[in-house]
């Protein structure tokens, strides 16, 4: 029993803890406007964190050795053309996925 329990116990808190988080804002603002700060970081951390994002996933390629980074840069442009010509969050991201799966595999 101990053995089951320990598991369960740790979801427990990571979903009261994720769930918390969530509605911290509506605890704190309810039915307020947003502040001026709440609104630039909405607009701007998004986009900042997707950029830290992609340079933390491509800061080990090997642009200097065969295959020179391809499947990599492929796959990114392939999840940023997708994104601005479908604005399909899902699309972008299976197709950005198969790409490089494929092109490591060829390559």
């Amino acid at each position: 029993m101990p053995e089951t329990l320990y598991p369960v116990a740790v979801i427990a808190v990571v979903a009261l803890v994720t769930w918390a988080l969530r509605a911290a804002p509506f605890a704190l603002f309810g039915s307020r406007p947003l502040p001026r700060t709440m609104r630039y970081l909405g607009r701007t951390l998004p986009p900042a964190i997707m950029t830290v994002l992609v340079i933390y996933c491509l800061r080990n390629t090997a642009f200097d050795q065969f295959p020179f980074g391809i499947p990599e840069l492929a796959a990114c442009a392939l999840v940023a053309l997708l994104h601005v010509f479908k604005n399909n969050m899902y699309l972008s991201i299976v197709a950005g996925t198969l790409c490089y799966m494929v092109l490591i595999r060829v390559l």
